[in-house]
């Protein structure tokens, strides 16, 4: 009797052994599997994303992904992943309704090339003595070389002595000040002025603000800030091509916008794995497809996209572009 329960508890853990090593595969696509988001005020706007890159020859599917608790809500990009796609698993704090140290399980689940689940792990402090209105600072669209700014009230329970008393900023084109306008018996009260500054380049941006405050106590918590810079012609800072295979032909689309409807008179690029064909319309908005052709040789490889354009103001425009040639293994092979 004490042999068969021996026997049964060694192929117990056995399977689960292998059930390990069978999730492995799964697990590798993810560049982090935890995440702190610190101490954070009631109200932030408080968000992480969990990269994944599909590093096999099979697509990847991304069936599911579920919570453990309320503090945290879950939620995937991209479903389906071909071979070096890249995709995301969005982790958003729940700091309006929760407080206090809170930390969460994210279950993703797999299922295809082979059922698999990833666990994922995040954490961190809600605050209640400190709120943010409104959750964080969102310029919109703001014309490029212009200044722009908001407002933000943040209000602390913590006691007489409280006082903010340095803010840190991610961009030297973001800058705030805090100004005291409210002191009484556990309740302070600052407006704060967040100025985007000239000179931010175009496109989209997140950048972040750390708030030093306390009395007796110093701590610090974030303020996230987001916008995006419109130029007379626009177009994506980075062209990231992807991991590839060698010898295979990969498209990536690129738009090019522009103020008022303009034509594109040429592209060219310093690569000639690289090509673009140039439209023959004029519009406010192209939509162009750049190819890639892989040699055979493996490596990174990096260029720049030149796009000449008829408009007067800023008529040229540069794209860099990025590519990682890889040979992938089979999703099968890193399971064993």
């Amino acid at each position: 009797m004490v042999r068969k329960v021996f026997v049964v508890l060694v192929l117990v853990l056995f399977a689960q052994a292998t059930a390990a090593r069978g999730q492995e595969w799964a697990r590798k696509m993810f560049k982090t599997s935890s995440h702190d988001f610190g101490s954070v005020a009631h109200g932030a706007k408080t968000e992480f994303r969990f990269k994944l890159t599909n590093l096999y020859v099979e697509d990847v599917h991304i069936a599911d992904v579920r919570s453990s608790c309320g503090c945290t809500t879950a939620s995937k990009g991209p479903e389906l992943l071909k071979t070096y796609e890249d995709g995301y698993i969005l982790a958003t704090f729940n700091t309006k309704n929760h407080q206090g140290h809170k930390s969460a399980t994210l279950t993703v689940t797999i299922d295809k090339p082979f059922v698999a689940e990833v666990q994922l792990q995040v954490s961190g402090f809600i605050r209640t003595d400190v709120e943010l209105d409104p959750s964080g600072i969102q310029f919109g669209t703001v014309e490029a070389g212009s200044a722009a700014d908001q407002m933000l009230t943040v209000t602390a329970r913590t006691g007489r002595e409280w006082h903010i008393s340095a803010i840190r900023s991610s961009s030297q084109f973001i800058e705030a000040e805090a100004v005291e306008t409210n002191r009484q018996l556990g309740d302070v009260k600052y407006e704060m002025r967040v100025r985007l500054l000239p000179g931010m380049p175009g496109g989209y941006f997140r950048e972040r603000l750390i708030v030093v405050a306390g009395d007796s106590t110093t701590t610090e918590f974030p303020i996230e800030v987001e916008g995006r810079v419109q130029t007379p012609l626009t177009a994506t800072s980075l062209l990231f091509m992807g991991v590839v295979k060698p010898a295979t032909t990969t498209h990536k689309p690129l738009i090019v916008q522009g103020k008022q409807p303009f034509r594109i008179t040429a592209i060219h690029c310093d690569d000639d794995c690289f090509t673009c064909e140039c439209p023959q319309t004029a519009e406010r908005l192209h939509k162009l497809q750049v190819t890639f052709k892989a040699p055979a040789a493996p490596g990174k490889r990096k260029a720049k996209l030149h796009i000449t354009t008829d408009l007067k103001a800023e008529p040229t425009l540069d794209v860099p572009i990025a590519v990682n040639v890889v040979a992938p293994e089979p999703a099968d092979a890193a399971a064993e």
